[in-house]
């Protein structure tokens, strides 16, 4: 899954850490510090991958039953391609590389590798070289695949009760009647760092913690995969959610020489500068409040708080983006030489469009991040809303909070996966004995946002700058797009996610660099869901069928 908070909780870190090195000062001129040194403990070896294990089952989709053949396993790239060019299948430096082997006495010493886990499902009596293959994975960064895996189309579901917290365990795993084993053998990846998935050797966070430092990883991956499975010649496909949007297009354009048939985008941000997380630490940069708008008023749609209810949903939405990205944006682009009666009046819009108090809006000076809108539509309730899925609700963490604290989607289902993950890998599949699963690497402190390397090199572009700005990877997927004319790119995502809100996937597509023609290979699904569609029964029926008639129609020739 995709926990984007990063921005403003690094602010909230780094605001600690000065206080604390006050504090230090302080008391450095009262006491004597006494430092004591203490030797580093070595660093354990990686202890040896787990065989490969391979089981297998049935899945019925669409009243069809379909026996597959499931391979839980590793395959371990190396951080550059040099490097990845000297490991063989099973990770190890091949007779002739010419590399010295590392010291396994010192294993913080050799080059980095990242190990990377995977679940592939290959449907049993499908014509071989010719089926779709398809490659997920989520996002985060610093996700694990558990979220596509255990609730999008792994042939085993975990069943939760949309838009509620449900009881604790025992949770409902069943079989997944909206596999995509259907049309396409699955690949479900777990990034460097998680799930199974392990980094080692020297600088290993350097290696594989960044923008394109992950892409090459998952791009390594993929080769190596094809590879060992005798899949060159298959139809092939990118399904990435959330962080997995800009790594499928960084990843796109970096598979030079493999035609990609499509790619699904599912929650998709491409450009970081329009996320609507903390957009007041990047003023001047407007976009992300005029593309949270509609996202917005779905959601007081949906809470039934605007001033006057529509009749339905999407006609209403059409008219909010229009004013969006012209009345709205306009006057934002005037800053200080708004008028004030100007702002007054599409203060008075924003309470029609959002059920926001006018005065708020002004307050606000008409810019309202998306965890304040979630604090503050029901306020006088004591309710927060979701970030992943605004129709989810909780209590405050505080009445005060000027945004909201917490995410009470997240909080309703993470159980859920992370239980039905560690049973299913580890009854079923039999993998993972005496192994750690690591949901996502937040639990090792610091958020992995804090050590991604957002600098990010766009092909045939400026090399990395130094330092980072705001990542935008819509030249990749354009050069990708333009390089095979033939590849088709499907949108998906829902109404009521403000991570990644579904008018900014919309309106970054239509800012890719690409000739007008291409545009006619994209195509767009939206849902009255949130940022995991698939939590939803029936839109994620209606999110399988889109995916299936995607492969179907770009599969054969």
């Amino acid at each position: 899954m995709n926990k984007l908070w990063h921005r403003s909780v690094i602010g909230a870190l780094t605001c600690c850490s000065c206080l604390v090195l006050c504090a230090q000062g302080q008391e450095k001129q009262t006491t004597e510090t006494k430092v004591v040194v203490t030797a580093t403990p070595p660093v354990p070896p990686a202890l040896p991958a787990q065989p490969d294990s391979v089981t297998e089952g049935t899945v019925t989709v669409g009243g069809q039953a379909i026996p597959y053949r499931a391979v839980a396993g590793t395959l371990t790239v190396g951080a550059t391609d040099s490097q990845d060019a000297a490991l063989g299948l099973d990770g190890k430096l091949l007779p002739d590389s010419g590399e010295k082997p590392p010291d396994l006495t010192k294993p913080e010493e050799a080059p980095p590798t990242a190990r990377m886990f995977y679940t592939a499902y290959f449907m049993k009596g499908a014509p071989g070289q010719t089926w779709p293959i398809t490659f997920l994975y989520n996002g985060g960064p610093g996700s694990s695949t558990m979220w596509l895996h255990m609730g999008a189309f792994g042939p085993r579901r975990v069943s939760t009760t949309d838009t509620q917290h449900d009881p604790g365990a025992p949770y409902k795993i069943t079989s997944n009647e909206f596999s995509l084993l259907d049309v396409s053998d699955l690949v479900f990846i777990d990034a460097p760092g998680t799930g199974f998935s392990r980094i080692m050797g020297k600088d290993k966070e350097k290696a594989f913690w960044g923008t394109d430092q992950d892409a090459h990883a998952f791009e390594r991956f993929i080769r190596r995969f094809l590879t060992k499975f005798d899949r060159w010649n298959s139809p092939k496909y990118l399904l990435g959610e959330s962080y997995g949007t800009p790594r499928s297009a960084v990843l796109s354009g970096m598979l030079h020489n493999v035609d990609l048939n499509g790619i699904v985008l599912l929650s998709v941000t491409l450009s970081f500068d329009n996320w609507g997380d903390a957009p007041r630490w990047n003023p001047g940069i407007e976009q992300p409040y005029a593309l949270m708008l509609p996202t917005f008023a779905a959601t007081a749609f949906y809470h039934h708080k605007l001033p006057q209810q529509p009749p339905a949903l999407e006609p209403f939405l059409k008219t909010v983006e229009k004013f969006a990205l012209g009345e709205y944006m306009s006057a934002l682009l005037e800053g200080s030489e708004l008028t004030e009666t100007r702002k007054q009046a599409v203060a008075e819009k924003l309470h029609q469009y959002t059920g926001l108090p006018v005065a708020y809006l002004l307050k606000a000076n008409l810019r309202v991040s998306g965890g304040a809108f979630s604090k503050t539509l029901r306020d006088d309730e004591g309710i927060t809303m979701g970030r992943l899925d605004t129709r989810y609700q909780g209590p405050d963490f505080n009445r005060l909070s000027e945004e909201a604290e917490y995410d009470p989607q997240s909080n309703a289902v993470s159980a859920a996966y992370t239980t039905a993950i560690n049973q299913y890998l580890r009854s079923e599949l039999k993998y993972g004995e005496n192994q750690t699963y690591k949901p996502s690497v937040y639990q090792d402190g610091d958020p992995l946002f804090a050590q991604w390397d957002q600098r990010h090199q766009a092909p045939g572009g400026p090399p990395a700058p130094s330092t980072a700005s705001g990542t935008n990877v819509l030249p990749d997927l354009a050069i990708a797009m333009k390089s095979n004319p033939k590849m088709k790119v499907m949108l998906a995502g829902g109404y009521y996610d403000w991570a990644t809100p579904f008018f900014e996937g919309i309106f970054e597509m239509h800012h890719l660099p690409i000739p007008d023609s291409l545009q006619a290979n994209i195509s767009y699904h939206y849902y009255e869901s949130g940022h995991m569609v698939y939590v939803n029964d029936h839109v994620l029926k209606q999110f399988h069928d889109d995916v299936a008639s995607f492969i179907r129609s770009t599969a054969s020739r």
